[in-house]
């Protein structure tokens, strides 16, 4: 996700510092192929994609962050890892300086507390893929300031997406949608209603969704969604959120979704395929009839 904000913050015409990663090259090489794809479109042109490219401006030094007006975090959805880097931050940016957060799902007064301004701190949540989806949360926290809101929904905004405010509870509002969907898809499986194809077909068809279920959950991230059930389920104590044993058992075994060739799909040869082994991954340790 971090590569689509860091594109359409750049489409909008901003000079992006673009913090690199051990998975640096990854990042860059899905930004130049979501330009293509809008060349290729007629959407913008090969000077225009060239012109985009230039405003980024790829970093592994902390210090860049000095001459930075605005901050968007978009790390692993995990409390310390995005304590550790806004402490860095805290640091580095000047006092006026507001930081958000894309986090899917951990609180927003959570996380300012390990900050020195509450008040500039605020969630800006987009969705998957970034470059198409139209819409981002504007969270705001126990602290967050009203001129901090407003100031995130205008540069929101000036990146062409549509913006709703949304209480600090745990999933947001879209995330606890979604998860409910999502998990009910599960339910499905387990059950044995349908398989995954027909699953994720039904949804298209019949309800009119661009993607299915689970190839929602694949583009998001398996541990993603995972860890967003958790926090719901922590967070709200409803039997309707426990994570799905069989969702648990794939990030277990690595398989993540797109970003590692497998997930409820198997991506590795490029296209999207089913996966012959998925039952017996599902099922391996389990003693079901057939």
């Amino acid at each position: 996700m971090a590569a689509g904000i860091v594109q359409v913050a750049a489409q909008a015409g901003y000079f992006v510092f673009m913090k690199l990663h051990k998975n640096k090259e990854r990042g860059l090489k899905l930004i130049d192929q979501g330009l293509t794809r809008l060349v290729k479109k007629d959407k913008i042109t090969t000077s225009g994609k060239a012109e985009i490219l230039s405003r980024i401006r790829p970093t592994s030094n902390w210090e860049d962050a000095r001459d930075v007006d605005f901050v968007i975090e978009s790390v692993s959805e995990n409390f310390d890892v995005k304590k550790e880097v806004f402490g860095k931050l805290d640091s580095i940016c000047r006092p006026d300086v507001i930081f958000s957060t894309n986090t899917s799902s951990i609180p927003i007064s959570k996380l300012a507390t390990t900050i020195r301004r509450p008040g500039k701190f605020v969630g800006l949540h987009f969705f998957n893929p970034v470059p198409a989806m139209r819409i981002a949360e504007v969270v705001r926290g126990a602290e967050t300031s009203f001129d901090t809101v407003v100031t995130t929904e205008k540069l929101a905004h000036s990146m062409m997406k549509e913006t709703v405010r949304v209480k600090d509870v745990p999933g947001f509002l879209v995330n606890r949608m979604n998860q409910a969907f999502r998990n009910e898809a599960y339910h499905c499986l387990n059950e044995g209603v349908a398989n995954i194809e027909d699953i994720d077909k039904a949804a298209k068809l019949a309800l009119g969704l661009p993607l299915g279920p689970f190839e929602v959950a694949d583009m998001v991230g398996l541990d993603v969604g995972l860890e967003v059930l958790r926090v719901l389920y922590d967070g709200y104590g409803d039997p309707k959120w426990k994570p799905d044993i069989f969702l648990e058992r794939l990030v277990e075994k690595g398989d993540l979704g797109r970003k590692t060739g497998k997930g409820w799909y198997d991506y590795s040869s490029g296209d999207k395929k089913s996966r012959n082994d998925i039952k017996e991954i599902l099922t391996e340790g389990f003693d079901r009839k057939p």
